[in-house]
């Protein structure tokens, strides 16, 4: 078979005619299809790389948006932190307050508690006073009615109308 191949003349086998199609067809038309294939693999390339500047700018806009985080996540934590530091100035500030208040209120109800004492302690003196008074009045009443003789009796009366003009410009 391999002598069959190469004996004879060689432009009457197929392989010589598919042979020279190939180089003609690469010869007329190579030109063309590698300036396809190059400006294909070019236009690949630019959009691989534009893909690769926009992946760089992508990426350094999320540094930047990352260290914006980190910023603002740590203001954040700055910012609890003193809300909660002025958070406890201020419980602590209110129980100060709120204990103040509370001795205030109970020295106002111990006062007051005394002054209602006071007042009792008044009352009932004023109530002994009264019942005194009115003991001994019924007891000089029981005297002066037993002691007391009708003429005795008128000459009181003449004296203290007697005395009555004096005892008025006194007062």
């Amino acid at each position: 078979m391999v002598a069959e191949a190469f004996s004879g003349v060689f432009w009457m086998r197929p392989v010589f005619w598919v042979t020279v199609a190939f180089v003609v067809f690469f010869v007329l038309f190579g030109r063309r299809i590698w300036g396809i294939a190059v400006a294909a693999l070019d236009a690949r390339g630019e959009a691989i790389r534009r893909e690769l500047a926009e992946a760089t700018q992508l990426r350094r806009e999320a540094e930047a948006l990352l260290a914006d985080a980190r910023s603002r996540r740590e203001a954040a934590i700055a910012d609890a932190k003193r809300v909660l530091e002025s958070a406890q100035a201020e419980a602590t500030r209110v129980a100060a307050a709120m204990a103040a208040d509370a001795e205030a209120s109970a020295q106002r109800r111990e006062r007051m508690a005394l002054d209602r004492i006071a007042a009792a302690e008044q009352a009932a003196v004023h109530d002994v006073r009264i019942a005194a008074a009115e003991v001994a009045t019924a007891a000089a009443q029981q005297v002066i009615a037993a002691g007391l003789t009708p003429e005795a009796d008128a000459g009181l009366i003449d004296q203290a109308i007697a005395g009555l003009p004096a005892a008025l410009r006194a007062a």
